[in-house]
């Protein structure tokens, strides 16, 4: 049989040299590579009833001509033709832009049939397209796909067509016949065909689901094949801790742990006391007790005899974390040690050669930590905090500072489960879904920019009360393409406004870190009662005193943006507010208002920013963690990805599955990705 990813597109008729390389542009070289090409969206030419049609909806409606066409030019060569005719029971108008040779064609009582845009207040139709009889299309969904060059898109519908003609027998599913039968799949054929030439919306959708199943079970397989093997031949420490003193330091804690801290705790220790290397994922919305869960970790760690190291991404951070946890570990013997690089000279060097000796049980510091001078003795967890901040190669140095040391990623940005599962498939996931009782839900409000001064008012309440505030702006300087307020004006706006009566900073991301460190130490201390920032305080910043803020044109930013912001403040006892100021024009902006003052809770927030903006902008499209399917969506499709994870799981830990032949096509799938040459384990 053909190897269609072999067989390149010059054996097409029709297809030259010159054509060839406008379709290399396109990353098309093989016949496979045109035919998974697919239409990127779909023509829509059913028949439609008026009455159902949404304003400004594209439209296929057959009606007759009624009364005469009228025809008007203006400006150079441009003209608006009018004309009304009947569609059903209805009386509509029909505008068409351009096409002064219509008027000749058109005559009364003629069937014509229309595609354009509905306006719904004033009955009229826009016109894109006329069929001047009745509906005569071979299908009622036309493809549209993505060109580049020369190529158009009907060329591409003929390229597609006579490589569906000549190699469309020759498609061969991975899918074994057992699992397209459990899910009443089509053949990968049938649903190439039916991608690339859908009789109707019912072949269309049932096309989908086969790519979208397909894609889902092969990047499941992959990355689920690479933990397995990860797993499996990478020896880990074997943690051995006197569990009675474990609990009696989780006794002596100002707080009980909710339960799930105690459920995350039970997954984490339980990895640790395994044979095989943690790599896990430790999700929690801001304030809900990582740190504490973490520090429990390292004890065990200690009492098993290595050491610990927690990276975090700033030196505040890394201050606060160490002060945390010399604070939890007062009763007991763990030394706790603080490495930035503001830790200099003789004091360094006695506190590295400490670190060698094993005269330090935990080292907590920036990415300082992974710098070549420093060595431990025996490391044997290792704890990132905001792992996304830092890059792969800085995570795995620190994890080659130590004899394949336990790992723990913890990050305060709630990743949907659905794209937690995805973008950290090699990974263990552990979620603390729950808050500490008696913790005040910060109350938000959402107000318009024109109550600025009864919002200056409330902030200036909290700040007699002796408490402090932030005031969160999303540009430095003025913008001429963006009509949103800047840090520096309202800087200077708050100075005049309030008339000196309260000590104003200013931070942003131009300042060096020596600056913004500066500032944030002032504001930390209450030297500054009023910081305005942009975005750069976001993550990673403890100042309990703070219980107000405010977030300039919010609709701006993206739920999970706000969420993270908001968490800046109610840290303390008192109750704490968040205003958010904001015009949003659109409806995804006002529903984006609306959510953020119904909830607190992050993980509700981050599945609704998912609905609004997509996987893509909700990691950034440059992070590659997130892989893109050409069919399936992980939002709207995360039923299939469930089902599609747990099949990949179910298969990887049968025997059939790496011996029985209707499994063949998986399993070559996962040997030729390379994962399982060891050249993947980073």
């Amino acid at each position: 049989m053909t190897n269609l990813s072999e067989t390149t597109v010059t054996s097409l008729k029709g297809i030259g040299e010159e054509t060839a390389n406008s379709l290399h542009a396109m990353g098309i070289y093989s016949v496979e590579d045109l035919l998974m090409h697919f239409p990127y969206r779909y023509e829509d030419y059913r028949l439609r009833d008026i009455s159902e049609v949404k304003h400004e909806e594209k439209i296929t409606v057959e009606g007759k001509v009624h009364g005469e066409p009228s025809l008007m030019y203006f400006g150079k060569k441009k003209s608006r033709l009018t004309f009304r005719f009947y569609v059903g029971r209805f009386l509509v108008k029909a505008v068409c832009f351009n096409r002064p040779y219509y008027k000749n064609k058109l005559s009364i009582n003629d069937t014509i049939t229309i595609t354009g845009k509905w306006d719904q207040h004033r009955q009229t139709i826009t016109v894109m397209e006329i069929h001047f009889g009745p509906f005569m299309k071979e299908s009622e969904v036309e493809p549209v796909y993505s060109v580049k060059g020369n190529i158009t898109v009907k060329q591409m519908r003929k390229f597609i067509g006579n490589a569906l003609q000549t190699y469309g027998s020759g498609l061969e599913s991975a899918l074994p016949v057992s699992l397209l039968q459990k899910y009443k799949l089509p053949s990968k054929g049938d649903s190439v065909r039916a991608l690339h030439n859908p009789v109707n919306q019912e072949t269309l959708k049932h096309a989908r689901r086969y790519f979208v199943y397909e894609e889902f079970l092969l990047f499941q397989l992959k990355i689920q094949a690479l933990r397995k093997y990860k797993r499996e031949q990478t020896e880990g420490l074997v943690h051995e801790f006197p569990k009675s003193k474990l609990e009696r330091f989780i006794a002596t804690l100002p707080f009980p742990l909710t339960g799930a801290q105690n459920r995350v705790l039970g997954e984490i220790l339980g990895d640790m006391t395994s044979p095989y290397r943690m790599n896990r994922l430790l999700q929690g919305d801001v304030g809900s007790g990582k740190t504490v869960v973490a520090a429990i970790s390292l004890y065990g760690a200690h009492l098993s005899g290595y050491q610990g190291a927690l990276m975090v991404p700033t030196e505040i951070l890394a201050e606060q974390h160490a002060q945390s946890l010399t604070s939890l570990f007062s009763e007991t013997e763990v030394n706790i040690e603080l490495l930035t690089s503001s830790v200099k000279g003789k004091r360094r060097r006695e506190l590295l050669e400490r670190l060698a000796n094993g005269e330090i049980d935990i080292l907590v510091g920036t990415h300082a930590l992974i710098q070549g001078e420093v060595n431990f003795k025996s490391l044997g967890l290792v704890i990132t905090d905001e792992q996304h901040r830092f890059g792969v190669e800085q995570r795995r140095v620190l994890r080659e500072k130590g004899s394949n040391p336990d790992v723990l990623f913890m990050t305060a940005t709630p990743i949907p489960r659905t794209l937690a599962i995805t973008a950290f498939g090699e990974m263990d996931v552990s979620i603390i879904d729950e808050m500490p009782a008696g913790r005040k839900a910060i109350e938000t409000y959402w107000a318009k920019h024109q109550m600025i001064d009864r919002v200056l008012g409330f902030v200036e309440k909290e700040l007699q009360k002796g408490r402090q505030a932030y005031v969160i702006c999303p540009l430095i300087e003025e913008s001429e393409k963006l009509d949103v307020q800047n840090a520096i004006d309202v800087h200077d706006m708050l100075t005049h406004y309030y008339r000196e009566k309260w000590k104003i900073g200013l931070m942003h991301g131009r300042l060096s870190s020596d600056e913004k460190e500066k500032v944030m130490e002032a504001f930390s201390e209450n030297e500054v009662q009023l910081l305005v920032s942009t975005t750069v305080v976001e993550v990673g910043v403890n100042v309990p005193n703070a219980t107000m803020m405010v977030i300039y044109d919010a609709e701006r930013f993206g739920l999970s943006q706000l969420h993270q912001l908001r968490g800046r403040v109610g840290r303390g006892s008192e109750q704490s507010y968040c205003i958010l100021l904001a015009d949003p024009k659109s409806e995804v902006g006002k529903e984006r208002m609306k959510i953020m003052t119904e909830t607190n809770d992050g993980f509700v927030l981050s599945e609704k920013d998912l609905e609004l903006r997509g996987p893509g902008d909700f990691f950034g499209r440059k992070q590659s963690g997130v892989p893109e399917f050409k069919v399936a969506d992980m939002v709207h499709d995360y039923r299939a990805l469930e089902v599609a994870r747990q099949d990949a799981h179910d298969l990887l830990y049968s025997d059939s599955f790496w011996v029985d032949e209707e499994y063949k096509g998986l399993r070559e799938m996962i040997e030729h990705s390379g994962i399982l040459d060891g050249d993947k384990l980073d």
